[in-house]
């Protein structure tokens, strides 16, 4: 995230953050914090995450923009509480059907909807992020749901760090595909490069790759083949 500074040392205390936020005493606040992470949020899906800036959201919620630092101290602290906010999205109480693998796919594929639901995600998640109850809710529904493979707590959370990683980069890479496909004549010239390099002897592999009778290139069906490579290869013993 760019733009203005807030007073304070940057970095986030996830207690302080999530544990202790006290209400406050006297007049009732004219704003909520949940109000101000709504308007970033928008204002992150509209125009991307560099886009949000404390200045921004301030003019959004109609506030002044010192003002909100006492809802988020800095803007790391605002993009922590952006990623819980969505999070809140995603389902957490459907109960385990006991086929994990089958679970796994479900919460890869709600992971890929909310993505794609908020592009900037993916890179909001690029960096450690402590989670907050949304996060953590549907991170224990996850645990559950890994529990019939007999796996100890920290091999489940690999597990589930490496899904997540996974839909992220593949959204990433979803959103850009989309973005450039809106050029058709790029899009032309990368076919015509491609097809010149198929031809020219010195890669065969890649010729014999392009030729090959081609599968479904929709995106939900090219992230379930990838998505079912991940988790089918998941070795529990």
């Amino acid at each position: 995230m760019t733009g203005d500074g807030g007073p304070g040392a940057p970095g986030v205390d996830p207690q302080q953050l999530w544990l202790n936020e006290r209400p406050r005493r006297g007049r009732r606040p004219a704003f909520s914090r949940e109000a101000i992470t709504a308007a970033a949020v928008a204002l992150a899906d509209a125009e991307g995450i560099e886009a949000v800036t404390m200045r921004r959201v301030a003019a959004r919620v109609g506030a002044g923009v010192m003002s909100l630092y006492s809802y988020a101290p800095d803007k790391e602290t605002l993009l922590e509480l952006m990623v819980d906010h969505v999070s809140g999205e995603l389902p957490a109480s459907d109960p385990p059907t006991g086929d994990w693998r089958a679970d796994l796919k479900h919460i890869g594929r709600q992971q890929r909807a909310l993505m794609l639901r908020h592009p900037w995600l993916p890179a909001a998640l690029s960096t450690r992020r402590t989670p907050g109850p949304n996060t953590l809710a549907f991170l224990e529904h996850a645990l559950a749901a890994l529990r019939p493979t007999g796996l100890d707590g920290a091999a489940k959370l690999e597990i589930f760090a490496q899904l997540t990683a996974f839909v992220a980069g593949h959204v990433a890479h979803e959103v850009a595909q989309a973005d450039a496909s809106r050029s058709p004549g790029r899009a032309a010239a990368e076919a015509r490069y491609l097809a010149a390099v198929a031809a020219d002897g010195r890669h065969p592999e890649l010729a014999e790759a392009l030729a090959a009778t081609g599968r479904p290139l929709t995106p939900e069906a090219t992230f379930t083949r990838f998505l079912n490579r991940l988790v089918d290869g998941l070795d529990t013993g």
